[in-house]
């Protein structure tokens, strides 16, 4: 497949006239920047095309600004409004895997690539997963196969007229929320590839009621009236990535293959991908044990992250802990090494990249979903999940988990603990449950050895730094009188002029 195919090169020049933009940021994912250069000299040669063909007047290339962006500071999954802003970017030309999450200043356009795929075969392959499911069944796929879908739906028609149980099949396409994002709210079309396939009636989709809309990784469907998203067989079309584990999670009740178009072949084995979500039940549990709580930024360009993050504070502080809010980019062991009085850490970030791998971090990292599990009160794991947090948004920060004098079971812990309080010790309190909790607060700081720290007990940042035996460079000073300057050492590395020098030949 050439450039020009691959990168829709016609279709991103006449998107940026048709809008009249100047300067346009070009975001390129780390596997495709080695064609960056290519894709900027073929922009400008087709911009140059269509403004000659429409007789505008030609000034130069300096008319029109392409900048390229790399190295984005979030998932390269999110279009990057704070890098476009530092060259004040009229809208942004997103290429390759994309979350599709709303932006908030920035119109953006997405190109999501073109993967290669042979349709013949995922036909094969889609109508045995139908014949044997015995239920309907849900096309999803990888956005960079969006544009083989009204081919592979036309040869599923086809395959359909000599089918011989037509009428028992029923096949479901979902289709691409948008190709362009724009804050003014308006959003570009993505073609229509939602529709019944083989259905037993003779319903069209457009006019079967719906009553239930379902998205994920960038696609959307709907749910006929009567019917429930678990009595559907998900067939994704894609590689083992970030957006089939998203898939795996939120429709847990739902019977799931994938159809790896790059090695042609079925898989039906996920007991792997399940294992993720006891692994998430863990951390809730172990969430709930915390009492200082970091709340990592995990992006600057999702509308609502803000909100979102105002709305864990309050969580977390509702329900009686210490929270901190952190910015560092793209999140890693050794950047929340830095944070050890951190005993859990909640990663607001787009859907695509907010489950990580916590294994080799100090503490877990889990999602706000998983936040609202562990400190709101009375809530329990009914199965369901979210990955999205703006649906998180209308959740009322009143219901917090506030601390109670009732113990609580921690199932690490395997016993009976009591929730702690962190704005001290109330006015109500009498003099010897004052003296109570002050003890208990200075037992719990020290272990066998008196310069040892235990994770867990500490209240707040400033207690846990106080109980370290490093705290940096000691300023306090029991006197008052100037202390001498002390002389060190003069030369050069290799030999400094108090050391000893060796006899040469």
């Amino acid at each position: 497949m050439d450039l020009e195919s691959y990168y829709e090169i016609d279709r991103t020049a006449e998107f940026i006239l048709s809008r009249n933009f100047a300067r346009v940021a070009l975001q390129f994912p780390d596997d495709l920047l080695k064609d960056a250069t290519k894709v900027v000299r073929a922009l400008h040669t087709k911009l140059a095309s269509l403004r000659a063909s429409s007789g505008e007047e030609i000034r130069g290339d300096g008319d029109i600004g392409l900048f390229v962006m790399a190295d984005t500071t979030f998932g390269s999954c999110c279009v990057d409004e704070v890098g476009a802003s530092h060259i004040n970017a009229d809208c942004v030309i997103h290429y390759g895997h994309a979350c599709l999450t709303p932006t908030s200043t920035l119109p953006a356009f997405f190109v999501f690539g073109k993967a290669p795929i042979n349709v013949s075969n995922c036909v094969n392959n889609l109508l045995h997963t139908a014949s044997t499911a015995g239920k309907p069944v849900m096309v999803l796929f990888g956005l960079e196969y969006a544009y083989a879908m009204l081919d592979l739906k036309k040869a599923m028609l086809e395959a359909l007229v000599s089918y011989e149980s037509q009428a028992e099949l029923e096949i479901q396409f979902s289709d691409v929320v948008c190709s362009v994002l724009d804050p003014s709210g308006k959003s570009g079309d993505s073609g229509g590839i939602m529709e019944l396939v083989g259905v037993s009636h003779a319903n069209d989709a457009a006019g079967v009621k719906t009553d239930t809309r379902h998205s994920t990784g960038g696609l959307v469907w709907n749910v006929p009236q009567g019917r429930k998203v678990e009595e559907y067989s998900m067939f994704w079309i894609g590689s083992e990535n970030a957006a089939f584990a998203n898939l795996v999670l939120t429709f847990n009740g739902c019977e799931i293959v994938r159809y790896d178009a790059t090695e042609d072949r079925l898989l039906t084995d996920l007991s792997q991908q399940r294992r993720i979500l006891k692994r998430r039940y863990f951390l809730v549990e172990k969430a709930k044990d915390a009492n200082i709580v970091g709340i990592l930024v995990g992006t600057l360009g999702v509308a609502g992250y803000l909100h979102m993050i105002h709305q864990m504070k309050e969580l977390v502080t509702g329900a009686g802990k210490k929270a901190y809010t952190l910015a560092m980019g793209r999140p890693n062991p050794a950047k929340l090494a830095n944070f050890p009085e951190c005993d859990v850490f909640i990663y607001v970030s787009c859907p695509q990249t907010a489950l990580l791998d916590s294994k080799e971090f100090l503490a877990p990292v889990i999602t706000p979903f998983e936040a609202m599990i562990a400190f709101k009160s009375g809530s329990q794991w009914t199965g369901e999940y979210v990955m999205e947090f703006r649906d998180l948004v209308t959740s009322s920060p009143e219901e917090v988990r506030k601390p109670s004098e009732e113990a609580r079971f921690s199932f690490l812990k395997g016993g009976y603990v009591e929730d702690q309080n962190l704005d001290g010790i109330d006015e109500e309190d009498n003099e010897y449950l004052a003296l109570g909790h002050a003890t208990e607060k200075a037992l719990s700081l020290l272990d066998r050895h008196p310069d040892s720290v235990v994770k867990g007990t500490a209240k707040s940042g400033a207690e846990f730094l106080a109980a370290r035996t490093y705290h940096g460079l000691d300023m306090d000073s029991y006197s008052s009188t100037p202390e001498p300057f002390i002389v060190g050492r003069s030369g050069k590395a290799s030999g400094y002029e108090d050391e000893k020098s060796c006899d040469k030949d």
